[in-house]
C-alpha cells in the first residue's frame, strides 16, 4: 500500500479537529452517464456510508476503459479533500496515478491550511461556543490524515488500470472553450463575450442537490431552451458535504439554520465542479475550460505569521495554472483561466448591465435564492443581494429586472450604509463614492469603506501577480479587450505600488506567450508559433535556428537547456565523447519530451575539467576557470535574449563545482532562475537498478547507457571490472556519508575503469534513460510555466 505521511511534527495543537479515524473513498460503480463513490467514515465504533454521484446527459465514459475509470475515481475524490484536518487517515480506493498522488498531496495540505485559519482562528458561527479556541501555531502544513492509495499504478504513471485499457492522450481543439456557468455575473459575462466574438463555446452547469442550484436555475432554463451545446451535470455534492458535517461534533447540527455567507468548513468547493464537467470536455474534444473570476480573488494574506489566501484559492489565478500543469502532466492538456481577471466586479456588472441585459436579467446572485411561480428570487438580505443591488443602482440598473423587489431594494441600500460588504477595498470605496453621488446611502461609507473615488476599479487592471495579460491565450486578448475598453474608462498597470496608464494595450499584450498552449486547432503533432507557422520538428534546437526565427522562439518561450559533458577517458571500452554525447543527448530528449512551447537547447559545450584523466591519451581538459567563465557568458547573453530559467545539464561530475559557482553568478547578475543537474533528478532511481558499488566511471551505468543508445561504439570485449576499495568507507564514491575529495584516475585504477562493466546490459541503459528523461522532463515542466516569483515561493 502507498501511503502519503502527514507532517511527522507534533500535531498535538490541531488534535481537538482529530474526530474521524477513517475515511475511505471508492471504490467507484462506473456507467456511461454515471459515477458513484460510496464515501464511508469510520469514527469510533460506527460505521456509515452514503453514496456521491455525479450523472450526466450523454454517454461520457467507457466503463471498460481505464483512463474513464482513472477520470472517474479523480472527479469523485475531490469532495475528501476537505477533511484532511479531521481524519487519520483518508483511503482512496481506485487507481491513481503518481500525478495524481502529487496534486491530491498538495492540494489537500492547502486545504487543511486554509480551513484551519479561516474557519477555526477567525470567527465561524457554526462552531459550538464550548468549542476550545485553537493557537495560530506555524507549521510546514496542516494535514493530519494520512493519504492511502492501496491500488497504486505503475510509477511511471503508464500502463493499464486495473486490467482495462488506456489510451491517456485526450484528443481536444483549442477552439472549442467550455464556460463553467453558476447563474452569477462572472460566469455570465465569460459566456456573453466568448459568444460574440464568434467562439465555439459549451456553456455547462453543474445542477447540485441542495438549494445551491436555484443561482443556477433562471440562467439554465434559459441556456437550456436557446442556447446550442448547452449541458448539465447532476450532483449530490451537497447532500455528502452536509452528511459529513453530522460526523463534526464541533459544528452546530442546526446549521442549516444559521445565516452565513459562509460554508461551515469546506473550502475546496470549486474543483467538485470543475473535474465533474471534465469528462463532457474529453467527449466533446474541448480544449478550453474558462471559469468566472475577478480581479480581486487572487490574494495571500497573513495571519499570525501564517500565509494563506483568505479562504479563495480555488479562484484565484494559482488554482488556475496548478490545474492546468496537472492536466498537462496527465495528457488531459486542458487549459483552465478566467477571462475577467482585469475587471474589478463593479467593471463586470457594467458589461453585463450595458451590453447584455438578456443576461443580467437571469443573474442571481444569493445563496438563499427561494422559488416563486415565475422562477427563482434573490433572499434581499444578505451580503451578496445587497453587493449587487448596490452596484446595479450605482450603476444606474433596475434590480428589479432580475428579482427584487423594491422593499428589497430599499432594504439592501439602508444595510448597505451599516454594514460590511465583501470586495477589495478599493472597489468598496468606488461603490459608496457612486452611491453617494446618486444619492442613494446616507451614511458616507459602506461599512469600514469610505467614500473615496477609486477610478483604477472602472478600468482594465493589469497586475503582475493577479492579472498579466499572459494568463489567458492571445488569441482571444484583443478581441476581449475591444469589447471590455468599450465600457471600462480605459486601462492601466501596476508599476510598483502605483497604477500607470497603458495607452498601447491591444499591441503590447499580443506579444506576450501563453504558457500553456501553443496549437490553434489542437492537433498534437502541429505545434504553431504566435504567426501560426508549424514548427519543424527540431524548432527547439538554437543551432538549426535563423535569426528571426530565434527571435520567436525566445518570444514564446524562457527555458532554455544547456548540456556540458567533457572529452576523455572512460576506459579501454567506451568512447572519449561519452559525457558529451550523453549529456547532449538528454537534452534532446527532455526537450522532446516536453508539451509545447518546447524548451530551448543551446549547443553543447564538449570539454570539461578532466585534469584528472590526463594520464590517459584523449583527454582534453581545460581549466575550472575557464569553463566557469564560459557557462557565465552563455547564461549572460540567455538572460538578454530573455531566458528566465536557465538548466545546465552536466554529463560529467568533475565539472559541477565551476558549473555551481557559474550558475551562482548568473543568478546574481542576471537574477534569473539557474541550476545544474549532474544526474541528482534521477540519481536515486538509477543506483537502485546498478548492482556494482563505487560504479561512478566507465562501469556499469555508462556502459549500459552507451549500450542502449550507441550499441556499436561499445567494445564489450576489452570490458574489464575495477571496483576500488578505499581505506576509509568516508571515501566510498556512493556513500551518502563520503566527503567531497579528489585525486587522479590513474592512482586508483590502472585502466580507468571504476565500477563493473562486464555487468552491463541494454536492458539496463534503456530503463535509465527512461528514468533520466522523465524525471527532469518534469521538473522542466514543473518550472516551464511559473513565473520566478511561483518558483521561489511555492503557490500551489
Amino acid at each position: 500500500m502507498k501511503t502519503l505521511n502527514a507532517n511527522s511534527r507534533n500535531m498535538d495543537s490541531l488534535e481537538p479537529l482529530g474526530v474521524i479515524r477513517r475515511l475511505e473513498v471508492g471504490p467507484v460503480r462506473l456507467e456511461a452517464r454515471r459515477v458513484t463513490a460510496p464515501y464511508r467514515v469510520i469514527q469510533d465504533d460506527r460505521e456509515d456510508v452514503l453514496d456521491l454521484v455525479y450523472r450526466f446527459e450523454e454517454d461520457v465514459f467507457k466503463p471498460e476503459e481505464g483512463d474513464s475509470l482513472n477520470l472517474a475515481c479523480m472527479l469523485s475524490a475531490q469532495v475528501a479533500l476537505n477533511y484532511g484536518l479531521f481524519c487519520d487517515e483518508i483511503v482512496f480506493h481506485g487507481p491513481y496515478d503518481r500525478h495524481d498522488r502529487r496534486f491530491m498531496e498538495e492540494m489537500a495540505r492547502n486545504t487543511a491550511r486554509e480551513i484551519f485559519v479561516k474557519k477555526f482562528l477567525e470567527p465561524n458561527p457554526f462552531l459550538l461556543k464550548s468549542f476550545p479556541r485553537l493557537s495560530p501555531v506555524r507549521r510546514d502544513h496542516y494535514l493530519r490524515a494520512r493519504l492511502s492509495f492501496p491500488e497504486e499504478r505503475p510509477s511511471n504513471g503508464s500502463g493499464p488500470l486495473g486490467g482495462k485499457k488506456t489510451k491517456r492522450i485526450w484528443d481536444l481543439d483549442f477552439a472549442k472553450n467550455a464556460v463553467l456557468l453558476s447563474g452569477g455575473k462572472d460566469s455570465l459575462l465569460s459566456f456573453a463575450v466568448l459568444n460574440e466574438i464568434g467562439r465555439d463555446v459549451h456553456p455547462i452547469f453543474v445542477n447540485e442537490s441542495g438549494r445551491h442550484w436555484f443561482t443556477a436555475l433562471n440562467a439554465y432554463r434559459f441556456f437550456s431552451r436557446s442556447v446550442p451545446n448547452t449541458a448539465r451535470v447532476w450532483t449530490n455534492a451537497d447532500r455528502l458535504f452536509n452528511w459529513m458535517l453530522r460526523h463534526l461534533p464541533f459544528i452546530r447540527q442546526d446549521f442549516s439554520t444559521v445565516r452565513s455567507d459562509d460554508y461551515p468548513v469546506r473550502l475546496w468547493t470549486v474543483a467538485v465542479f470543475l473535474f465533474g464537467v471534465l469528462p463532457i470536455l474529453r467527449k466533446r474534444g474541448i480544449g478550453r475550460l474558462v471559469i468566472g473570476d475577478e480581479f480581486d480573488t487572487t490574494r495571500r494574506l497573513t495571519h499570525s505569521g501564517i500565509t494563506h489566501y483568505d479562504g479563495l484559492y480555488d479562484q484565484s489565478r494559482y488554482f488556475d495554472n496548478v490545474l492546468t500543469r496537472y492536466f498537462n502532466r496527465k495528457g488531459w492538456e486542458v487549459s483552465q483561466f478566467s477571462i475577467l481577471r482585469p475587471l474589478s466586479e463593479l467593471l463586470i456588472e457594467k458589461v453585463l448591465l450595458e451590453r447584455y441585459q438578456d443576461l443580467q436579467a437571469r443573474q442571481v446572485s444569493c445563496h438563499a435564492a427561494h422559488k416563486e411561480e415565475d422562477g427563482i428570487h434573490p433572499c434581499g438580505r444578505c451580503e451578496k443581494c445587497r453587493r449587487i443591488v448596490g452596484m446595479l443602482v450605482a450603476l444606474g440598473g433596475d434590480p428589479q429586472k432580475c428579482g427584487y423587489t423594491p422593499e428589497q431594494v430599499t432594504h439592501c441600500l439602508k444595510d448597505l450604509g451599516e454594514k460590511e460588504i465583501r470586495t477589495e477595498s478599493e472597489g468598496a470605496e468606488h461603490l459608496a463614492f457612486l452611491l453617494i453621488r446618486r444619492g442613494l446611502i446616507a451614511r458616507p461609507s459602506i461599512g469600514a469603506a469610505q467614500v473615496r473615488e477609486r477610478p483604477e476599479v472602472m478600468k482594465l487592471r493589469f497586475d503582475p501577480e493577479r492579472s498579466p495579460a499572459e494568463s489567458i491565450p492571445g488569441d482571444l486578448r484583443g478581441p476581449l479587450y475591444r469589447i471590455y475598453l468599450d465600457h471600462a474608462d480605459g486601462a492601466v498597470e501596476r508599476k510598483g505600488r502605483v497604477w500607470m496608464e497603458l495607452d498601447s494595450l491591444l499591441e503590447s499584450a499580443a506579444d506576450m506567450p501563453y504558457p500553456y498552449e501553443s496549437r490553434e486547432k489542437g492537433t498534437r503533432d502541429q505545434p504553431v508559433r504566435s504567426g501560426g507557422a508549424p514548427h519543424p520538428r527540431a524548432a527547439f534546437l538554437l543551432r538549426e535556428l535563423t535569426w528571426p526565427e530565434a527571435e520567436k522562439r525566445f518570444k514564446e518561450v524562457d527555458v532554455a537547456l544547456l548540456p556540458v559533458g567533457s572529452i576523455e577517458q572512460h576506459g579501454p571500452h567506451l568512447p572519449l565523447d561519452t559525457d558529451a554525447f550523453d549529456a547532449e543527448y538528454l537534452a534532446l530528449q527532455v526537450a522532446e519530451a516536453c508539451s509545447p512551447p518546447k524548451p530551448l537547447v543551446f549547443p553543447l559545450i564538449p570539454y570539461g575539467v578532466s585534469y584528472h584523466h590526463e594520464d590517459f591519451s584523449g583527454t582534453i581538459s581545460i581549466s575550472p576557470d575557464t569553463l566557469a567563465q564560459m557557462v557565465y557568458e552563455i547564461g549572460m547573453n540567455a538572460a538578454h535574449q530573455g531566458i528566465t530559467k536557465l538548466v545546465i545539464i552536466n554529463g560529467h561530475g568533475g565539472n559541477s563545482p565551476a558549473l555551481h559557482f557559474a550558475a551562482q553568478m548568473i543568478n546574481r547578475d542576471a537574477h534569473i532562475f539557474t541550476c545544474v543537474d549532474t544526474g541528482e533528478s534521477s540519481d536515486a532511481d538509477i543506483d537502485a537498478l546498478a548492482e556494482t558499488p563505487n560504479d561512478v566511471h566507465a562501469g556499469e551505468i555508462e556502459t549500459s547507457t552507451t549500450l542502449a543508445i550507441r550499441p556499436s561504439l561499445v567494445r564489450l570485449e576489452a570490458a574489464k571490472k575495477f571496483i576500488p576499495r578505499f581505506s576509509s568507507r568516508y571515501l566510498n564514491f556512493t556513500s551518502k556519508r563520503s566527503v567531497g575529495w579528489y585525486a587522479h584516475t590513474s592512482r586508483i585504477s590502472p585502466t580507468g575503469v571504476l565500477g563493473d562493466p562486464t555487468k552491463a546490459s541494454r536492458e539496463k541503459g534503456k530503463r535509465m534513460w527512461e528514468l533520466m528523461i522523465r524525471n527532469l522532463a518534469e521538473f522542466v515542466e514543473d518550472i516551464k510555466t511559473m513565473s520566478l516569483d511561483e518558483l521561489y515561493q511555492k503557490r500551489y
